[in-house]
């Protein structure tokens, strides 16, 4: 539980990440903690992004603090454009969802093979939605070959040991023609993260 003087907070997020954000925020009963979260198909088209961004960010006026979980997210930079206007930290990052494997281990995995292309739980769940009917491979599925090209792998980054999951992600693997491999993390730093902004800012003289 947040203490008596600690800031509200706005989380604006990626809805990749919802259900991680909104389980870390029940269990560790951050009652003074909002969450809103924006599509997660903006993954397809990152350049809207920062306009959805920018739309949150003008309603939030009535919290002490306000927190982008997202990262750059293939915005080129222009998230960051927008969060300087307004004074507003995001993820450390590229990926919003590196931060489940901290930066360090997530360049690790990446540089391993940089053919990757990563899962989560929420992304294997809704992989058929997000990915193959969102790049619209349902009715090109000729583009697979194309768009996956330059890709080796799947990893999944778990945040559940959920067997039912990781068969989604396997079969994800399988229908894009990839080898898999699943690592098990948790919620990595997105945990400590959050809790971390319940804390009151530092007075400074």
């Amino acid at each position: 539980m947040p203490p008596p003087d600690a800031p509200s907070v706005l989380v604006i997020g990626c809805g990749a990440l919802a259900t991680e954000i909104l389980d870390v925020v029940v269990e560790n009963r951050l009652e003074n903690i909002r969450v809103e979260c924006l599509p997660a198909i903006l993954h397809n088209r990152p350049e809207k992004i920062p306009g959805a961004v920018r739309a949150k960010l003008e309603a939030a006026n009535d919290h002490d603090r306000v927190f982008v979980a997202y990262g750059d997210c293939g915005t080129g930079g222009k998230l960051d454009e927008v969060l300087e206007e307004f004074g507003v930290e995001r993820l450390p990052g590229d990926h919003c969802y590196q931060f489940y494997a901290g930066i360090d281990q997530f360049r690790e995995i990446h540089d391993e093979e940089l053919g990757t292309f990563f899962l989560t739980d929420y992304l294997a769940h809704h992989f058929d939605r997000l990915i193959w009917r969102g790049l619209g491979l349902d009715r090109w599925p000729e583009l697979r070959d194309e768009y996956f090209k330059d890709y080796k792998r799947v990893v999944y980054l778990a945040q559940q040991d959920d067997p039912s999951r990781t068969e989604e992600a396997r079969l994800a693997a399988q229908r894009l023609g990839l080898e898999f491999e699943r690592r098990y993390l948790g919620y990595g730093e997105l945990e400590p993260a959050l809790v971390q902004l319940t804390r009151p800012k530092p007075v400074t003289t």
